[in-house]
């Protein structure tokens, strides 16, 4: 099965280029964005060797359908996704925070509550919560990059007293998290679903508004538990049944692998690929509620740059 693993198009009127773990980014005149999901993987801030068929389609076409879900609250980048793993759409300044929201108390929040700290972020957490129980209402504990490039909690009064973003604008962008959580707790409990927590990233455009950029809602930035389960896995002290890529992440560490030096990463198998790409289908049915549609991989290069190209000349 053909995969998009190592995109580095060359577009007309290209003006930059940008390779993260899973997407790459092509900035076109200074005023637009072109945003291709591969289907690299990565975990343990690693990039796994082999790619995923249809990864890149399901997290480009998940993160799709909620931004348009959700432009009535705050305008975002997109313009369009001319190919099933491209978006297209306004370049903006990011803010250098990322706006963490969480509803639950799991993951880095849970850590934190373990280790016998009540405060993240600034935020007080009540005393006697358990592990994966709802917040008396949603927290919101925003990162910012370090220097070196690691996520660091960061306080609201330390963000606008050290200038990072100003009041105002910090305020708004509390504002439109909320709203954009709260829109996504309401889509997911239509399919059955918790939005446990997810990150919204936020710039402005050439005039000077606030918007929403990258993606939003999906796997790989959010994560979801099942709500039929929910309440009984809690009552028993047991884990909760998530969509996220948690699962390849376990597999790793059954396997002996946590990105450490000295450690290699497993063989991945035709059949493990297989079955990972089987899971990101699912993941994708239960969160959107429609079947997957399978776009042509023949020659998924080939397509790409060619959809690409032709919505840029058409604008």
């Amino acid at each position: 099965m053909n995969t998009l693993t190592n995109a580095e198009f060359r577009f007309k009127n290209q003006t930059s280029y940008y390779k993260g773990k899973v997407r790459e980014v092509y900035g076109i005149n200074d005023d637009l964005l072109v945003m291709v999901a591969s289907d690299r993987i990565s975990a343990f801030d690693v990039v796994l060797p082999k790619g995923i068929p249809f990864k890149g389609q399901v997290l480009n076409q998940i993160a799709y359908k909620f931004l348009k879900a959700t432009e009535d609250i705050v305008p975002n980048w997109l313009i369009d996704s001319p190919d099933p793993v491209v978006s297209i759409g306004k370049k903006a300044e990011p803010f250098k925070v990322e706006m963490v929201i969480r509803g639950y108390l799991t993951g880095h929040a849970a850590r934190v509550y373990k280790s016998g700290s009540r405060t993240l972020c600034g935020v007080s957490l009540p005393e006697g919560l358990k592990n994966n129980e709802k917040f008396p209402k949603p927290i919101i504990t925003p990162t910012t990059k370090a220097d070196e490039g690691h996520d660091e909690d960061i306080s609201r009064e330390e963000i606008i007293s050290k200038g990072i973003v100003s009041e105002t604008d910090y305020l708004q962008l509390e504002k439109y998290t909320r709203e954009l959580f709260h829109r996504g707790t309401e889509l997911a409990a239509e399919k059955g679903l918790i939005l446990v927590d997810t990150k919204y990233e936020f710039g402005k455009d050439k005039n000077g508004k606030i918007i929403l950029i990258d993606e939003i809602h999906t796997p790989d930035s959010s994560r979801y538990f099942y709500a039929d389960e929910y309440a009984e896995r809690l009552a028993n002290g047991q884990d909760q049944k998530q969509l996220s890529k948690e699962f390849v992440r376990q597999w790793l560490i059954e396997k002996g692998f946590q990105g450490k030096e000295g450690q290699l990463i497993p063989e991945m198998t035709p059949e493990y690929v297989q079955s990972v790409s089987d899971r990101y289908i699912e993941l994708y049915e239960k969160i959107i509620g429609d079947s997957f549609q399978k776009a042509d991989v023949s020659n998924i290069s080939e397509r790409v740059k060619s959809n690409v190209e032709s919505f840029l000349s058409s604008i």
